[in-house]
Formats: structure tokens, C-alpha cells, sequence
């Protein structure tokens, strides 16, 4: 196959660029995060430490996230117990559930952006 990666998510935004300072800030996602083997920053590119994206359609129906939304960001994480003490101090909105945590899958925690899409935070389970 001639596809080796996933190459970049795009979405549309009233504020672009606001929105794209909340995710660095918040999160530590996107252009500028990050360096490459070289240790070379850019700021167009997110380096992300390697590991498996799941890439997976749901049903129409799905109540898996809502119903108005067409896609939900799933950002994998390190010690996520911390992070979101970090942005429950900056007064964005968390939701967990002890049903989505499993020793197979490992632990999750859902938020939004300032424009309301979908976040999942991911822990994958420790190898």
C-alpha cells in the first residue's frame, strides 16, 4: 500500500487561529509542538511520540459521541490523571466514565473545544 501514515486532521473553525493557541496551550497539540529525530521544531508540524491511531467509522446512529458532530478527536496521552487535573484548573468541562475504563483498552476522559468538537483522551494500558 502506498499509504505509510496519517499525514494531518483538518477541521473547520470560527477562530482559527484562537482555536489553534487553545490546543497548543491546552493540550500541546499542533503545529510548533514538539520536535523531530533531529530535534528540529516547526511551526507547521505536530510531532507526536509514536503509536497506533485507530481509524474507525461508526454507524450514523452512533451514541458513541453527538449526534451533531461528524468526528471526535482521540488524542493519546501520558498520565492522564494529571492532564486533567490541569484542565479541570482551567475550567474546561471533563467527563469520565467508569464503564469506558478497561484493562484491555486502558482509560478515557471526554472534553470540548472553546467551539464545542468532541475531544476523547486516551491512556492506552501499560505494556
Amino acid at each position: 500500500m502506498p499509504v505509510v501514515g496519517f499525514g494531518g486532521y483538518f477541521f473547520r473553525a470560527k477562530d482559527p487561529e484562537g482555536l489553534k493557541a487553545w490546543y497548543q496551550e491546552m493540550l500541546g497539540v499542533g503545529g510548533g509542538c514538539g520536535t523531530d529525530a533531529s530535534g528540529q521544531a516547526s511551526p507547521w508540524f505536530w510531532y507526536p511520540e509514536p503509536g497506533g491511531i485507530v481509524f474507525q467509522p461508526f454507524a450514523e446512529d452512533s451514541r458513541y459521541f453527538a449526534a451533531d458532530k461528524h468526528a471526535m478527536l482521540n488524542l493519546r496521552v501520558v498520565d492522564i490523571d494529571s492532564l486533567l487535573e490541569q484542565l479541570n484548573a482551567t475550567g474546561v468541562a471533563i467527563e469520565t466514565r467508569a464503564e469506558w475504563d478497561t484493562p484491555e483498552t486502558g482509560r478515557f476522559a471526554r472534553i470540548h473545544d472553546p467551539e464545542g468538537n468532541p475531544i476523547e483522551l486516551w491512556e492506552p494500558p501499560a505494556e
